[in-house]
């Protein structure tokens, strides 16, 4: 008896989606059992549509042994779902499974640019771009230095469609050069790109310091300078302007420059003071250059400046012995006498005053012992030296010399003379020049002004003999009187011809200016002009006193030449005549410059005011009687009105009145009176008649209106009365009362 066992169709394990790495052979696993052995088939499903997969129609399928299906090279385009089907035909049992095929493609990058360029410093920013393609989409990271960047303010990330993703570096500084990876990275892989950014950095010096060296020594001077490309080095002297390179040399060849690697070193030998001051150093590179200054400072032992080593006093006189000294660094100075040190608060009759870089020693000396030599040592870091200065006795200065007179006068004489040789040590502050009538026994003095070698006497006596002699003044005193000299003054004579000059005058005059000349040796009394016309034989004669410094001629003929002679008279008689001619021009053409020629210009502008002001009162008065108008219309008409007011509070008629008719006829009715009536007023006060040279005011001219020129008063109401003082009344017309 045989016993068969038989076993549901199972699917066992089946896992979807099953993932596969393109390029690589993909099996596909359907684990599927039953007994007996299934038969198993693999479709491929699309869409709606299942289709077979046979060796003979897809070459790189392969249904294993296992039943499992393997994909040769499997690509992107084999994904999909599958259906594994088994059947048992025996007992007609079918049935299958889908499963997801799913195959990962490993990343792919792509860059835009693989290096960039930036300069450091400047607040620059460059962005990397890394373009990615995958399945599944890979993941982006960036990496520098094997360090995964993380977002921050330097750095920022950013994911975009098309796979794009980019780093922005901000704010670049020289330490952001370098390389920079780009990573993506998924099932299948990992792929990664680097980038290149080349930073540029300006030159900047960072390295250069203040020397200082000792006079005559060596001193070196370094620049560093750092910057991306490496910069070139050059030194320029300010002193002078001259610039060196490296391999460069002075014309003396104490300056060599050499270089290398951002770093160049300045070598002077042999250090003069001519070297101090101020270096600059500048490092270029083709995107910028950067430069800074150093100052040379040299030390040097002092130096004396005074050139000064005597100096002359006399007892009492105090002096200052100066000891002026240069040195770095500042130097400390001592005096000495006779080999002992003065301290810094002195002696008896010596002080010492010590401020930058000098010393002063103030002796005053009391005795011969205080005159001699004196020791002055300045001493600093890099040595010592000394001066010696000798005080010596000062004297009177020497006699002047060659002693002459100049220029003699009536009345003045110019003393000359020549300095003397030797001025006794001490400054000459004046001259003292003496000088006497031959005879008497009075000196007199004068004082040169400073140190000049001329003086001028004065206030002298004509035709006399005269003693002069000249000595120098210093601090000392009065030296000795120089030779004496004699001279005469010149005798009294008629004066020198005067000197005239012309001045038009104003009008029909002429100003002749009179220039103070030779007087003789006497005061001029007078000057005597002569004048006439060039086609006249007559002169007139015109006296001008000898203060006067000008003569007028007037009235004088227009158009017209004149001969002019003058002459000078002091008591001694009259100088020569002196001639001078001049032209009178034509008359002028407007009368008003001839009216007021001599006016000054306050006159003309007061007599302009004052013919306007006649003008306004005519014009006023013809408007009053022809217009009715003006300002004495409106005085005339205040007044009116206040004398109608007292009219109307009398019934009596005054004499002399003239009322217009009640017709309107403008011829006035003159009222006569018998002798009685035009002695006495209706109350016995006497009345004062018109007489023949009253003038009579004729009343028609004398309309009154309001502003409107409306008329106010009727002419049968208004009376106009006539008094001797020409005053005229108006009032209203009472005969109806």
């Amino acid at each position: 008896m045989v016993l068969e066992m038989y076993q549901k169709l199972t699917f066992r394990d089946v896992r979807s989606p099953q993932e596969f790495r393109h390029g690589e052979a993909a099996e596909v696993v359907c684990d599927v059992i039953a007994s007996p052995a299934p038969a198993v088939s693999w479709f491929y499903q699309k869409g709606f549509k299942s289709m077979e997969i046979t060796e003979e129609h897809y070459s790189r399928f392969q249904v294993l042994p296992n039943n499992n299906l393997q994909i040769h090279k499997v690509t992107k385009a084999d994904e999909g779902v599958y259906r594994c089907e088994a059947r048992v035909e025996a007992r007609g049992e079918i049935d299958f499974v889908d499963i997801e095929v799913v195959v990962n493609v490993p990343p792919v990058l792509s860059m835009l640019q693989q290096s960039f360029n930036a300069t450091a410093d400047y607040q620059e920013s460059v962005t990397f771009t890394c373009v990615t393609s995958g399945s599944p989409d890979p993941e982006v990271t960036w990496h520098r230095k094997g360090q995964q960047l993380e977002r921050s303010e330097q750095y920022v990330l950013n994911t975009m469609e098309g796979g794009r993703s980019t780093l922005t570096i901000r704010n670049i500084i020289q330490g952001d050069g370098g390389g920079y990876t780009c990573r993506a990275t998924n099932k299948a892989g990992v792929e990664e790109r680097e980038l290149f950014l080349k930073v540029f950095v300006q030159p900047h010096i960072t390295q250069l310091r203040n020397v200082t060296a000792v006079e005559g020594s060596a001193a070196m001077i370094s620049c560093v300078a750092e910057g991306e490309p490496l910069p070139e080095i050059s030194w320029r002297r300010a002193n002078d302007g001259r610039s060196f390179t490296d391999g460069d040399k002075s014309q003396d060849g104490r300056m060599d420059v050499r270089g290398r690697h951002g770093k160049s070193m300045l070598t002077i030998s042999g250090v003069k003071l001519t070297d101090l001051g101020r270096f600059d150093c500048e490092a270029l590179s083709r995107i910028g250059g950067h430069q800074k200054s150093m100052f040379l400072d040299i030390e040097y032992m002092p130096k004396f400046q005074t050139n000064q080593t005597i100096f002359y006093s006399w007892e009492g006189n105090p002096v200052n012995i100066s000891c002026d000294v240069k040195s770095n660094p500042p130097a400390t100075m001592l005096w000495r006498r006779e080999r002992l040190t003065i301290s810094a608060e002195g002696t008896a009759n010596t002080r010492v005053h010590t401020i930058d870089g000098k010393s002063l020693l103030e002796v005053t000396p009391v005795s011969d012992r205080d005159f001699g030599r004196y020791n002055c040592t300045a001493r600093n870091n890099i040595g010592a030296k000394y001066q010696e200065f000798i005080l010596a006795q000062a004297d009177v200065p020497s006699n002047p010399y060659s002693v002459r007179l100049s220029a003699v006068s009536q009345r003045i004489a110019t003393v000359t003379f020549m300095k003397p040789d030797s001025h006794g040590g001490v400054p000459i502050g004046h001259y003292l020049v003496n000088y006497k009538e031959v005879g008497s026994q009075d000196w007199r003095d004068v004082k040169s002004h400073g140190v000049q070698t001329i003086v001028l006497l004065t206030g002298l006596e004509p035709n006399t003999t005269y003693e002069v002699r000249v000595a120098a003044v210093n601090g000392k005193g009065q030296g000795e009187f120089s030779h004496t000299e004699s001279f005469q003054t010149l005798p009294i004579r008629e004066p020198s011809p005067p000197a005239v000059h012309g001045q038009r005058g104003m009008g029909k005059a002429y100003r002749l200016g009179l220039v103070k000349q030779d007087d003789g040796g006497m005061p001029i009394v007078e000057y005597i002009v002569k004048y006439k016309t060039d086609k006249e034989e007559q002169w007139m004669t015109k006296l001008v006193s000898g203060q006067q410094d000008f003569a007028l001629l007037q009235p004088l003929q227009w158009n017209t030449r004149y001969e002019v002679e003058i002459t000078a008279r002091n008591i001694k008689g009259l100088s020569e005549p002196t001639f001078y001619q001049f032209f009178m021009p034509q008359k002028p053409d407007i009368i008003a410059d001839s009216l007021f020629s001599g006016l000054g210009l306050g006159p003309v502008v007061g007599l302009g005011l004052v013919g306007l002001l006649l003008v306004l009162v005519v014009v006023d008065v013809s408007c009053y009687f022809l217009r009715q108008c003006g300002l004495l219309m409106c005085i005339t008409r205040k007044l009116c009105s206040k004398k109608m007011a007292t009219s109307g509070k009398s019934k009596e008629m005054e004499e002399g009145k003239a009322a217009y008719l009640g017709d309107g006829s403008k011829d006035p009715i003159v009222e006569m009176r018998t002798e009685e009536e035009r002695i006495t007023n209706h109350d016995g006060s006497p009345v004062h008649e018109p007489n023949e040279t009253t003038p009579l005011t004729e009343p028609e001219k004398l309309p009154l209106k309001e502003e409107n020129g409306k008329e106010t008063l009727k002419p049968d109401m208004i009376e106009i009365k006539v008094h001797s003082d020409n005053s005229i009344h108006t009032k209203q017309d009472d005969s109806k009362a």
